[in-house]
This record gives C-alpha cells, structure tokens and sequence, in this order.
C-alpha cells in the first residue's frame, strides 16, 4: 500500500532530526569553547643581595664569677636582691669580723713583741762591738749576739706578715661583686657556716654574670669554614680572617633577623668527632634582652654582594626534584623554564640561573595553565608607593 505525502514528509523530517540535532551540539559547542585563561604575568625584579647561612647557637655570658669566700666562719649579712644587676665593688655577703679582728689584734701584739726584742738584742750588740774591741767579751760571746738580732729580725719581719696575713683575712670577710651584671639567688642562709679557701670544698655562695655585651656560639661545617675564609682573604685585612664579620641573630619567638653583632672569635682546631668549628659573635644587649643560654638563630654572610633576578616565591613550582617557572613567550604562549634556586628575600626567591631579566614571569595563576596553553596575559600592577610621613 503506498503512503501518502504527508507521511512521507514526516518519515522524512523524523529520520533527519538526529542530524539536525548534532550539528546544533557541534555549533553549541564551539560557541562554547572556554577563552584563553587569564594570568599575571611580571617581569624578575633585579636587586643587589648577599647569600646568607643560618645556623642555631646559644647565647653566653662575657664573663661569668661564682662567689666564693676566702676564709671561713658564720655568713652574718647578705646585702643584695636576688636576681638584682650589681657593679663591680657592690658589697654582697658578710662574714661574722669578730673572730678575725682578735687575730689580727693578736698578731699586732706578736709583732710589737718582736720589735721590742730586736730593738734589745740591736742595743746589745752595739754595746757588745765597743767590748769586743777592748777585749772585754771574747769573739764567740760577739758573734752569739750578732746571731740574736739576726733572729729578731727574721721574727719581725715573720709578725709583719702574719699581720697582713690577719688584715687581709679580714677583708675577705667583706665580700664585693669582682664584676658588673647580673647576680642569681643566694645559695646559703645568714647563720650559716661558710667553708673558705682554696680547695675544692669551698661553699658557693651565688654567680654573677656579665649582660651587656654577649656573646653569641654557633658551630659550622668545614666547607663553610672554607667558603668564610676564602671570602674573608678578598677583603682588605687578610690576616683578620672573617673577624669584625657582622653578623644578624633571630630569637626563637621573631621571624625577622633583627639583632646585629660581630663575629670577634674563630677556634683554631675543627673537632675531629663532628667536622665542625666554633664560632662566636658579639652582640649589645643594653636592654637586657638576651639571656645566657638561650637558644637564636644567626645569619652569617656567605657571599659578597651581587646583582641577581627575584620572583615571587608563589610563582616556582616543582617537578620531582627540579624546580621551574612559566613564562609567556611572545605568541602568549605559557612555556617551562628550569631554574636554579637561591635564597629567600622577604616573599621573593633569587634565581641564580634559567631567567632572564627580559621573561615574563607568570606569578599568579599557575595552576590553571600547562606548557603550550595559549593566555591572555595581564601585567602585574606596581606596588603602590609608601606614604610619605608629614611634618
């Protein structure tokens, strides 16, 4: 049976209509087709910089004195605070005198005793020279003489010293801070015997430790040792070694390397155990910021001074163990450039090698191109100035 028009003409639209529909989803999606991906691009800032090493250390006094008394007896007096900043000659603890002024009472009287029979055995010898002379006394009766104002002589200048002796004692009673700084707690009561002298059983009565300056510790490798001394022979004083060097030290609750000091002292020998030598800085601490003991992070300059590329530190990323940027060639095209990494300045990281001072740098927007993409790039806009402070 054969069909009419109309049927054909739909059994025609309706085997037409998958067509019709997929050439409306290819022209959709090319409508569709996403537009180039936007990126900030910049170009490397140059700055003049200094490679830089960090190393953890500890801060020490200058000096440092335990007290100690020289003679022993009952402590009878302390005269400071604990933890009080003393100077030098400030008295600090008293021991009972009593005992030490009859001594000293003691051995002046010896000494006067002395004196009076040096003073008799002169006077006899003298009357015993004008008698030997006469034949009066015979010669052994003379030299028996001679030899007792000789032993008084000796016991006098014996007395003499056992007097300095006593007075000296005596002024150990008093004992004085040898040095300015800071004194800890004492160690013994008033009431208490003290043990003095100079074994190894001395009672320690308090420590006193210097403040201002300090000094800074630290411990480096043998290859910076090296790398410090050929760069401290390029300076003007190569016997100096890296002396004088200054130095920047962090504490452990600062981000930013704020405190300055000056590397003063070198060890002479590497420890054979570690491979690594002894440094020391000295800082002012006029504040009394630092402690003995506590630990800082300090920043040693490594390099002389040069000119080098910065980007964003936000702009490197990595593949496995190299580290790379993407830069916008000329047809806006994003592109892969391996680089070798420096120090981190602020956010910026120095590229010692890989970039040029010509690159545009992508630094915002990595994640949403890959090499090859086309991009619509747009030039990061300069930092705005800091305002000027008025009068």
């Amino acid at each position: 049976m054969r069909k009419s028009v109309p049927a054909r003409v739909a059994l025609t639209l309706f085997m037409a209509m998958p067509l019709l529909a997929a050439c409306g989803e290819s022209q959709q999606k090319q409508a569709a087709a996403p537009p180039p991906p936007t990126v900030t691009i910049a170009k490397p800032e140059k700055r003049n910089v200094t490679d830089f090493d960090e190393y953890v250390g500890r801060f020490v006094a200058v000096d440092l004195v335990e007290i100690r008394a020289r003679v022993s007896g009952y402590l009878e007096k302390i005269e400071f605070k604990d933890g009080q900043m003393v100077k030098q000659g400030d008295p600090l603890f008293t021991i009972d005198r009593r005992p030490f002024e009859t001594t000293l009472a003691q051995s002046r009287a010896t000494l006067a005793q002395a004196r009076a029979n040096l003073a008799f055995t002169e006077g006899d010898l003298n009357r015993a020279s004008q008698l030997v002379k006469d034949r009066t006394i015979t010669e052994q009766a003379f030299d028996q003489r001679t030899q007792a104002k000789r032993v008084a002589e000796a016991s006098v200048a014996a007395q003499e010293a056992s007097v300095r002796q006593a007075e000296l004692d005596l002024q150990f009673t008093e004992l004085k801070a040898p040095i300015s700084g800071r004194i800890g707690d004492r160690r013994v009561s008033p009431g208490n015997l003290v043990t003095g002298g100079t074994g190894g059983n001395t009672t320690l009565l308090a420590t006193i430790v210097s403040t201002d300056p300090i000094r800074f510790e630290f411990t480096y490798d043998e290859a910076s040792f090296l790398r410090y001394e050929r760069l401290a022979n390029t300076g003007p004083d190569e016997a100096n070694q890296n002396k004088g060097l200054k130095v920047t030290l962090r504490l452990i609750d600062e981000t930013d390397f704020k405190h300055e000091g000056a590397i003063d002292f070198v060890d002479n020998v590497i420890d054979r155990s570690t491979g690594t030598i002894r440094g020391r800085a000295q800082v002012s601490n006029a504040k009394g910021l630092f402690t003995p003991g506590m630990f800082a992070r300090v920043r040693v300059p490594a390099s002389l001074p040069y000119d080098a590329l910065l980007v964003p530190d936000s702009a490197i990323a990595s593949e496995q163990v190299r580290k790379y940027v993407m830069v916008v060639n000329a047809e806006n095209a994003a592109t892969q450039k391996y680089v070798t990494l420096g120090q981190l300045v602020g956010n910026l990281r120095v590229i010692k090698e890989g970039l040029s001072a010509d690159d545009r740098v992508v630094v915002n927007g990595l994640s949403r191109i890959r090499p090859g993409v086309k991009v619509n790039p747009q030039v990061q806009a300069p930092p705005a100035p800091a305002p000027q402070a008025k009068n």
